[in-house]
């Protein structure tokens, strides 16, 4: 073979520089991992600032990973962290050989005499961790997007969920040891402690939370009624216990309702106003002055509502996401299920009991995902108006889907007995009815069952505390007496003569309502 001239020579050199150009390897910074391990290993504080930073799976280098294995388990058993034990370490695991060594270990601690700026540097390697996991996942997606088969809606909510996993550094949760649960769990039973044993998100209803020690995470909870008993008044005022009285922040998926009339109706129940004033405009100046002073707290209350109508599951979750990720949401309502459409794939197909159980299963789903409770509203079917006797709701009654029961980890129901005309409770001491309710937990997948009950307030439309001094008696007593309590507004406390009339509600004729479709609460 004849020898290349000079020149022939450099184009070579150069088309092999452009060949390998135009390789791409994967971001990493495997420099700063030496230099993060190596500080470990020889400075206590740098495992103390970056230990919950960085995850075996952030290391490029396959070696790397082993050895921060090997130092997060010394960690976790409060043991100390040196040269010698991660070689100790090492050598129990089997991945002494793998990693190189003492030699390799040792090189390590010699590149590196502090840990200043660790955190620093494992910011870093979190970035090319995380630049390496977008290219997986776009990688995935474009593959999954050529294959006809796939449905695009199907893709889109896919490629969301593994987006939404990269923001959350939770790329792909691996299987937990029983001793990390079990440190897990006392810290929480420890949290707990410190919160009068609420252990979830605190409804403001006190029996209630006594019962369910607030509403957990990753639970979906099922609230049914048939119209008119209150649903989304007793949403709201939950909504408003949590996001007003606890500072929390509350996403509220209103399907049937719009924006500016939820929150008229939190505005009536904050500033004690009856709605029909609200409704109209129709306030004195006092009123007026009552309603700029209360409506503060309301104004500052991290409290998310969207009335989309139609709600697809796909795009709930998406919005869902979007909150919690920016916001931080701790608690998801949607008023209510029967509203949404299932969207993506079963889209147009299948019938609508199909429909409800693709819904109320990713709901469950999203619960678990954001790990956040979730309240469904939901419809009851006719068979409770055809029933005789107290019409309490049943499991049976739950509208269009026996999987709603299935999915939801606590189901419950609103009932009111003065809506059919009931004029005493089904006791012993047979008790008036009159501006109660009753919240009965018929399912309870992690506690107990009771029927607990609350007050109702019409004119307001919202739920309340049933006190023990609550009492019709003391209503009639106070009306027979003309002795009418007045607020610090001097507005009387008693109920509105227009009670039932808030936002064209046919809570007084409502006796004849059949229609499904309208929810005057």
């Amino acid at each position: 073979m004849d020898k290349m001239t000079a020149p022939q020579q450099f184009s070579a050199k150069k088309s092999n520089v452009i060949s390998l150009e135009k390789g791409k390897l994967p971001p990493q910074a495997v420099d700063l991992e030496e230099v993060v391990l190596g500080a470990m290993m020889i400075d206590k504080k740098g495992v103390d600032e970056i230990i919950d930073i960085l995850s075996p799976d952030a290391f490029y280098k396959n070696s790397h990973k082993l050895i921060f294995e090997a130092i997060h388990k010394l960690f976790e058993n409060t043991e100390a962290i040196d040269l010698l034990t991660v070689s100790n370490q090492l050598k129990k695991d089997g991945n002494f050989e793998k990693t190189g060594g003492d030699y390799y270990l040792i090189q390590l601690t010699q590149k590196v005499s502090s840990s200043a700026h660790i955190e620093f540097h494992a910011r870093i390697i979190l970035q090319k961790y995380i630049q390496r996991s977008l290219i997986k996942i776009s990688n995935e997606i474009i593959e999954e997007a050529y294959d006809e088969s796939t449905d695009v809606f199907d893709l889109l909510d896919s490629a969301e969920a593994k987006l939404y996993e990269v923001t959350q550094g939770n790329i792909q949760k691996s299987t937990e040891t029983a001793q990390s649960l079990v440190i897990q769990a006392k810290n929480r039973i420890e949290e707990i402690s410190n919160k009068e044993g609420l252990s979830g998100v605190p409804s403001g209803f006190d029996k209630l939370d006594q019962l369910t020690s607030g509403w957990q995470p990753s639970d979906l909870i099922i609230v049914a009624a048939r119209p008119g008993m209150g649903k989304t008044a007793l949403t709201l005022s939950m909504a408003r216990n949590i996001a007003v009285g606890q500072n929390m922040p509350v996403a509220f998926f209103s399907l049937e309702m719009s924006a500016v009339q939820l929150i008229t109706r939190l505005i009536s129940s904050e500033t004690g106003l009856s709605s029909e004033k609200l409704r109209t405009g129709n306030l004195e100046k006092h009123e007026w002055e009552q309603l700029n002073v209360k409506v503060k707290d309301l104004e500052n209350a991290p409290l998310f509502i969207d009335d989309t109508p139609s709600l697809s599951i796909f795009d709930l979750r998406a919005k869902a996401r979007r909150l919690a990720s920016q916001h931080g949401i701790k608690l998801i309502v949607i008023d209510y299920l029967q509203l949404m459409t299932a969207g993506g794939s079963q889209k147009g197909g299948g019938n609508r009991e199909q429909e409800i159980s693709t819904i109320s299963r990713n709901l469950k789903a999203l619960a678990k995902e954001l790990n956040v409770p979730v309240i469904a509203l939901s419809q009851l079917s006719r068979a409770v108006e055809t029933r005789g006797g107290s019409k309490r709701p049943l499991l049976s009654d739950l509208r269009e889907s026996g999987a709603i029961e299935q999915d939801a980890d606590i189901v419950s129901f609103i009932y009111r007995p003065e809506y059919y005309k009931i004029e005493e409770w089904d006791d012993e001491e047979r008790t008036p009815t009159d501006g109660q309710g009753e919240f009965i937990v018929a399912k309870h997948r992690n506690g107990g069952l009771e029927n607990i009950r609350l007050k109702f307030i019409g004119h307001l439309g919202k739920f309340d505390n049933l006190e023990e001094f609550d009492s019709p008696f003391e209503y009639h007593s106070k009306m027979n007496t003309g002795e009418n309590e007045e607020n610090e507004f001097g507005s009387p406390n008693l109920p509105n003569p227009s009670a039932n009339e808030a936002f064209g509600s046919s809570m007084n004729s409502g006796f004849n309502n059949d229609d499904d479709d309208e929810v005057p609460f």
